[in-house]
């Protein structure tokens, strides 16, 4: 009996601990549909490891981007953004089979499921890391309009060490202010996305070229600005 009483607390202190984690991550997502984020748990994970390194970041408003931009990475990274629930089913399944047929395991996070990540938790593959990653870009895409999560990204994602945002990351590289940016300028941004401590926009590997002309080509067949302008 008193074994069993010990396992019975023990569930039910577990109970209250998953909820609050539950009501603590509602209550910030809902802060930070109207409140621009302070900060991200990737940009103190990095301020923290380069304690004597400089973070570059400027947030800016979704009206403050250049549209090119934001079809830039929709197209790169998650061309069915617009109409997925945050995390995409279609995509899963499809890397599940690759897998499962000898392809190798690659990735099928959507642009909700990186902001979710940059934003709350950590880098890694572990398969905690990504359950918790599915269920906060569930809780995002279903507290946010699309184009909020589609402004947060583009602030708080990193574009080169220690570059934080598509402001910071457009007056490092062109010069310019992110709502100046062109459809090159824009591809050869998202291009490096998948690892910006690698890939370089400044120095761009035919890797990082062929992505960019990739880029291009997808922009244009997504119908170009027309394809995000309902969001």
């Amino acid at each position: 009996m008193a074994r069993r009483s010990m396992v019975r607390r023990f569930f039910r202190a577990a109970a209250w601990v998953f909820l609050t984690l539950v009501l603590v991550f509602v209550s910030l997502l809902l802060l930070f549909r109207y409140v621009n984020p302070p900060t991200s748990a990737f940009i103190v994970s990095y301020s923290i490891a380069n304690p004597d390194q400089e973070v570059r970041q400027q947030w800016v408003s979704y009206s403050d981007i250049s549209p090119w931009m934001s079809l830039a990475v929709v197209a790169s990274e998650d061309q069915r953004f617009p109409d997925h629930w945050g995390v995409d089913f279609a995509a899963i399944r499809k890397a599940l089979a690759e897998y499962h047929a000898g392809e190798g395991l690659r990735g099928a996070s959507t642009i909700t499921q990186q902001t979710a990540k940059n934003l709350f938790l950590w880098n890694g593959r572990s398969f905690v890391r990504k359950a918790m990653e599915a269920g906060l870009a569930l809780a995002v895409d279903g507290l946010w309009p699309k184009r909020r999560i589609l402004e947060v990204y583009l602030n708080i994602a990193e574009f080169g060490p220690g570059i934080y945002g598509v402001e910071a990351a457009s007056r490092v590289y062109f010069g310019i202010p992110a709502r100046q940016l062109s459809a090159q300028q824009a591809a050869r941004l998202a291009a490096v996305l998948p690892n910006p401590n690698v890939l370089s926009v400044n120095s761009p590997s035919p890797y990082v070229r062929d992505r960019v002309f990739w880029i291009r080509g997808q922009m244009d067949q997504l119908s170009g600005l027309q394809y995000l302008k309902g969001l």
